[in-house]
């Protein structure tokens, strides 16, 4: 099974950037779809982004399009997002999530994946 280790995770200014990391150990990181979440004071974990086994197919909320990206090295077992012109609106706490298979791009469901990692904080401040 999986293991997965956030860092990267900090109090930013609106503007600003970021970027995240996911640490893989256990598992055949490079079969993986991997999957970044958030969950706000409050809410519900809320889908950010995905990409594919390969890095060749990624899929992005609405909310994150043209700031956020992801991407994937296998070779070292990470993912990574880069999160660039943040807004108050990205604190969160920011998981890794790792599923079998690519389930296309879409808008994925925090039960479409089977392994999570606990967290790393992410403020962004006015």
């Amino acid at each position: 099974q999986v293991q997965l280790v956030e860092s990267g995770g900090r109090l930013v200014q609106a503007g600003g950037s970021l970027r995240l990391s996911c640490a893989a150990s256990g598992g055949t990181f490079s079969t993986y779809t991997m999957g970044w979440f958030r969950q706000a004071p409050g809410k519900g974990r809320e889908f950010v982004a995905a990409i594919s086994w390969s890095g060749g197919s990624t899929a992005y909320a609405d909310s994150v399009k043209g700031r956020f990206t992801i991407s994937r090295d296998n070779a070292k077992n990470t993912v990574t997002l880069q999160m660039n012109n943040v807004k108050p609106e990205d604190t969160a706490v920011y998981h890794c999530a790792a599923r079998v298979t690519w389930g296309g791009n879409r808008r994925y469901e925090e039960n479409d994946f089977e392994h999570w990692g606990q967290g790393t904080q992410v403020t962004v401040s006015y």
